[in-house]
């Protein structure tokens, strides 16, 4: 069953012609961006004491701790955001991981087992880096899980979507917990579940590749092992729109001017030779790690924002052709249809941020990453998806706080239902 978009659709409280979604992507500590985005959001007047303007809300990895907190406060948007906020500014290493001697010292002896004697006694004794229970304790202390369903029943919430990585079979699980009915799809790499949401799937979707162990799911009635959502979700737009969303609100972590520099660097003309290779070298260990770690959580959104607008331009073409009317032939059976996109990203390099306050990672764990080498400056990304320390992640509160500021008046009119000009307007294909 296709999920409403009309005016009058249930879980839309609001009387929206079109139901919005709001993405939230994946990004570890840097999901505290998200956090001062949202902040400002809920302070618009004409939210305030209101329902949530989302009634479609899909995240994945970081992204979903946000997602769980925004969908179960439905009921008060602003209240929700404000909570969002104060979960993230708190929050430090020991809320996500031991990082006691003892504990890293107990995994060091293991990895150096497995090492040592695996090949003649087997091995498997690491599953991570780190001992990451005090996160699962952490979630289920703070996030109102209860609150989902309370949000669904009475019509602030449409559906909320999780998107985790299956370790066995490699695919893309979306859980879902919404109004009967909505949406479900099971394609090559992508499976939609319908779930009561708990705590362990916003713990199995953040759980960062390596330094999370595999997260227990039960799935039909066996336990499987499941990721941090990012792995396999190539298409982070993909769940709000299949779910019915014709308009798309999502929050980035990376900025593009930082990503941008970087690559002119690389790409320096024969007269800037001699300064590019001065200032490029061997990338050490540490730096190989955070392009990996960019590959998982940043690029996905870039590359889907760059697949929508070349349907837009596809679809253009086809609408000027046919005097303004898109035509779509009979045998499609998942035609396109126009999503209206508003991104917000970082306007700092948050990877500078992390590298300015790396001192306060935990000694041992910082001594750790430094045994991977020093990346450069603005590649320092891997130390910016680990600090979980209350200076960064209030340092990105309020950059999210002041972009969102700067662009309140577009955001005001995108989610108030404003209606956006053809020329604005990005088609999509339900992906």
């Amino acid at each position: 069953m296709k999920a409403s978009t009309s005016g009058n659709a249930r879980g839309n409280p609001w009387g929206f012609r079109r139901m919005t979604g709001l993405v939230l992507t994946a990004g570890g500590a840097r999901g505290a961006y998200q956090a001062g985005v949202l902040k400002r959001i809920g302070e618009i007047p004409a939210l305030r004491g209101r329902p949530s303007p989302f009634p479609i809300v899909a995240g994945a990895s970081a992204g979903a701790i946000n997602g769980a907190a925004v969908a179960g406060y439905s009921a008060n948007f602003h209240e929700g955001s404000q909570l969002l906020a104060q979960l993230w500014g708190q929050l430090g290493a020991r809320q996500v991981y031991r990082s006691d001697l003892l504990s890293l010292g107990r995994n060091a002896l293991r990895l150096l087992l497995d090492v040592a004697l695996g090949p003649l006694f087997g091995a498997g004794r690491v599953q991570s880096f780190v001992d990451t229970s005090p996160l699962r304790a952490f979630l289920g202390a703070h996030l109102p899980m209860d609150g989902i369903a309370e949000s669904i029943r009475s019509g602030h919430l449409y559906a909320l979507a999780i998107t985790a990585t299956g370790y066995h079979s490699g695919k893309a699980f979306t859980f879902i917990q919404g109004k009967p009915g909505h949406p479900l799809w099971n394609k090559s790499r992508r499976v939609a579940l319908p779930v009561a949401l708990g705590v362990e799937h916003i713990y199995a979707s953040a759980a960062i590749p390596l330094v999370f162990p595999p997260a227990p799911i039960v799935v039909a009635g066996a336990t499987a092992y499941f990721g941090d959502g990012a792995l396999r979700l190539v298409t982070p737009l993909s769940p709000a729109i299949r779910l019915g969303a014709e308009r798309v609100l999502a929050i980035g972590v990376r900025n593009q001017r930082a990503a941008d520099d970087l690559l002119r660097t690389e790409l320096a003309s024969d007269a800037d030779v001699v300064e590019a290779q001065a200032r490029l070298r061997s990338p050490p260990l540490a730096q190989v790690c955070g392009v990996f770690m960019n590959a998982i959580f940043l690029d996905h959104l870039d590359a889907d924002v760059d697949h929508l607008r070349r349907m837009n331009e596809l679809v253009a073409g086809s609408q000027s052709s046919t005097a303004g009317k898109a035509t779509v032939p009979s045998r499609i059976s998942e035609p396109m249809r126009i999503v209206e996109p508003l991104i917000v990203s970082p306007s700092e390099d948050l990877a500078m941020i992390a590298r300015s306050l790396q001192h306060r990672m935990p000694r041992a764990v910082r001594y750790l990453m430094e045994a991977l080498g020093t990346p450069d400056a603005q590649s320092a990304d891997l130390t910016s998806y680990l600090l979980f320390d209350s200076k960064f992640t209030q340092a990105l509160i309020d950059i999210g706080y002041r972009d969102a500021a700067q662009r309140i008046d577009e955001i005001e009119q995108f989610l108030m239902g404003a209606e956006v000009q053809p020329a604005e307007a990005v088609v999509a294909n339900v992906k």
